[in-house]
């Protein structure tokens, strides 16, 4: 097109021409910029579109007042990101970054994230926008970074999870590649207390590249029993300190001990460990089918009936049998199990001289306490009270 016909067009065709206009690779720069101004919406969404824009038209655009402008602009701009280290010109390459670095703090959220799905996995990415983007407050914004940004450093990270991230951040950060014991031990320390993060600690579990010391690993075991979707992945984890893989024998469900028996790295000793540990609860399981339409409690000390009863959901009989060995009215015993206090229920689990481990299923399967809400074992076998402590519980109920 002759250079005077698209000046005319630009300035005074209808906004059909205009639009149509934009759209052309073959204009001279100085016209796109015009219509970069253009009263039009559409025409702006042409000129927004158009490769051949020049950038100053582009830093234009990213401050454009419709969205969709702005939208078109990021999109744009992202399949230009990868080639943005191999531009020779510092004008321009300066000038795309001003423009990232304007979409990157746009208003709209899908604006931001088109910013950080284009960056996310770039090794050349400007350092201060992917920054920015990872401390963004909407996880569709922050996510891709946070999970995938070789520009993060371990430090960068642990910086982002000491400030109290938004929810969802440590969960990216969790899937991670890479995942070194310095910043395994940070997600799990933010994590494994909070029960909205379970997923976090899920996600981290299942990464295989990441590096969990046998010290924060006994943080995840102390609260495994009562969290489910931790068990497969804690079974399936490759290399496992054998005292980890005795522990998640006394309480992964049944339906893991073949993989848990399978694990080619387990030793003798271990081996024997597991072997035992699953003999007994498969035993237990057997009482308690044996015993599912019997009212009788468990006979006194037989720990794997008792065990059985508590795993089955025999709330009569596990009652009676608390009643008996705690020797305590059966009134009292139906108060305390139904006051959802988990404190009052451990310290009852006590009396009836249960194992600590006991009394975390008895909170669970009888008192019907939610899992973020009970009281876990010290140290994976210990009561987390004091006696006089849970002698105390029991005075409130006992008078």
């Amino acid at each position: 097109m002759e250079y005077e016909e698209a000046k005319r067009l630009a300035a005074a065709g209808s906004d059909a021409q205009r639009r149509a206009l934009a759209a052309r690779n073959d204009i001279r720069p100085e016209i796109l910029y015009f219509l970069a101004e253009d009263k039009s919406a559409d025409v702006r969404r042409a000129i927004a579109g158009n490769e051949a824009t020049p950038r100053q038209a582009d830093l234009l655009l990213a401050r454009d007042t419709d969205q969709s402008v702005r939208e078109l602009l990021a999109q744009k701009i992202a399949r230009l990101a990868p080639q943005l280290s191999q531009e020779a010109r510092t004008q321009i390459r300066d000038m795309t970054i001003e423009v990232l670095e304007t979409l990157a703090r746009d208003q709209a959220v899908k604006v931001r994230r088109i910013v950080a799905e284009a960056l996310k996995d770039l090794t050349d990415a400007p350092p201060h926008i992917i920054q920015e983007l990872a401390r963004d407050l909407e996880i569709k914004v922050a996510g891709p970074v946070l999970q995938y940004s070789p520009i993060l450093t371990d430090d960068d990270l642990m910086e982002i999870i000491s400030s109290g991230p938004i929810r969802g951040a440590l969960t990216a950060i969790a899937k991670r590649r890479r995942i070194g014991d310095r910043l395994a031990d940070a997600i799990v320390a933010a994590a494994v207390e909070v029960p909205e993060e379970t997923e976090t600690i899920t996600g981290l579990l299942n990464n295989g590249s990441a590096q969990i010391r046998e010290e924060t690993l006994d943080l995840i075991l102390d609260k495994a029993p009562a969290i489910e979707e931790w068990q497969e992945p804690l079974v399936k984890r490759p290399l496992l300190p054998m005292n980890a893989v005795k522990r998640l024998a006394e309480f992964v469900s049944s339906s893991l001990f073949d993989l848990l028996t399978a694990r080619p790295d387990l030793d003798k000793t271990t081996a024997k460990a597991v072997a035992k540990a699953v003999k007994k609860r498969l035993a237990a399981e057997a009482k308690q089918r044996e015993s599912a339409d019997s009212t009788t409690p468990p006979p006194p000390g037989d720990e794997e009936a008792m065990n059985g009863a508590i795993a089955g959901g025999k709330r009569e009989q596990v009652m009676a049998a608390l009643g008996r060995d705690a020797a305590l009215d059966a009134v009292i015993i139906k108060k305390i199990m139904t006051s959802m206090s988990a404190k009052a229920v451990t310290a009852l689990a006590w009396k009836a001289k249960l194992s600590m481990r006991q009394a975390l299923q008895l909170q669970l399967k009888i008192a019907g306490i939610p899992p973020h809400q009970v009281l876990n074992p010290r140290g994976g076998t210990d009561y987390p009270l004091t006696e006089r402590e849970m002698e105390w519980q029991l005075e409130l109920f006992t008078g």
